[in-house]
């Protein structure tokens, strides 16, 4: 792809800025004012494009960059061009798409969980945390889930934010789906208080863990 198509995807971005959706989404720590419906269409007609999508990236905007997650081809990155691409993702939503749906797609993903699990960065760790979550729920062996619990009640109720969140996300995911250590989770949560007066918005389950893992095993247990 030539420089000019990246300008023209820039441009098209550019033009789709509101200032309303901007001032929405800073509040939330992100920095782009572009309906990520519109990028979503703009990604479902150039389809994946891996040398653009790294042309994107490199500009260092945060929309382009959320497109750039949209068309790339997520196996087609190395280790250490992804471990480099989170520490530069220090906006939320970069973040979270680039590990939901970059890094959990990719060959690399089971060590990067491993370096970044253990990272002194709490915005990386929390990428750790989140891949160790979605092993939780799908591949759990192997995992110390009673380790895992060992940790989150000992680091965190004094996390930093992001990284308090994922560990919280890890907690309920294993109370909802490993019956065995569902007790211990409930009480870890009560006892904390993690989230416990986050606002929820009717019909959405409160991320309070209790309260969520409990949720879930109604639904299972309705179904």
């Amino acid at each position: 792809m030539t420089d000019t198509t990246v300008t023209e995807v820039m441009a098209e971005l550019s033009a789709l800025e509101d200032p309303k959706i901007r001032a929405v989404n800073e509040r939330h720590g992100d920095d782009h004012g572009v309906n990520l419906g519109k990028i979503r269409e703009i990604a479902k007609r150039l389809k994946t494009q891996q040398d653009l999508a790294r042309r994107l990236w490199q500009t260092a905007d945060t929309a382009a960059r959320l497109l750039a997650l949209l068309i790339c081809r997520p196996k087609a990155f190395e280790r250490d061009e992804l471990d480099a691409m989170l520490r530069e993702a220090r906006t939320p939503k970069v973040h979270d798409w680039l590990v939901n749906y970059v890094v959990k797609k990719n060959p690399h993903a089971e060590t990067l969980r491993l370096a970044w699990f253990a990272d002194p960065d709490p915005v990386v760790a929390s990428a750790g945390w989140a891949l160790t979550t979605e092993r939780v729920a799908k591949k759990p062996e192997g995992l110390d889930l009673t380790g895992l619990l060992d940790d989150i009640e000992t680091r965190m109720k004094d996390a930093p934010d992001r990284l308090q969140w994922a560990m919280n996300h890890c907690l309920a995911q294993i109370g909802i789906e490993h019956p065995g250590h569902r007790a211990r989770a409930i009480a870890i949560g009560e006892r904390l208080e993690v989230l416990k007066d986050y606002p929820t918005p009717p019909n959405c389950t409160s991320p309070f863990a209790p309260v969520w893992i409990a949720e879930m095993v109604r639904r299972r247990d309705d179904t």
